[in-house]
């Protein structure tokens, strides 16, 4: 098992900045591909970020894309979001999830599934209010 849990969530003006974290904990965190998903009020779970265990590999949604940030440090278990340029439409709870690229090709470099059911552990989710 594998626990996650998100911190830094909370209400900020449109224009400005917040960095999530997800701690891990329990089993070993290695080979697991992390990736950041968001849900807002009465819509699908959408992607965001993911990136690999190596850390070399990142990728982003199109409405994230230049304003986001994914890093992930092994050493303490830990995956950030910077989020830069907020926007209201920003809005929404934000998880972290992990991914057990265990038995792919390349692994380390795998940097997550688009499908948030491709998912095997998530973390409670902390709330991100972008006010106009």
């Amino acid at each position: 098992q594998v626990q996650l849990v998100e911190s830094g969530g909370g209400l900020v003006q449109a224009g400005g900045s917040l960095r999530l974290s997800c701690a891990a904990s329990g089993r070993t965190f290695r080979n697991y591909a992390m990736g950041w998903f968001r849900q807002a009020p009465g819509k699908e779970r959408e992607f965001v970020a993911g990136i690999s265990w190596s850390g070399s590999n990142t990728y982003y949604s199109d409405s994230v894309k230049g304003r986001f940030t994914i890093s992930r440090y092994n050493a303490n278990d830990t995956v950030h979001l910077q989020m830069n340029s907020l926007k209201p439409e920003d809005t929404a709870v934000y998880y972290c999830a992990a991914e057990d690229a265990s038995g792919m090709e390349k692994a380390d470099d795998y940097s997550g599934s688009y499908f948030w059911f491709e998912y095997d552990y998530w973390g409670q989710g902390t709330q991100v209010t972008v006010s106009s």
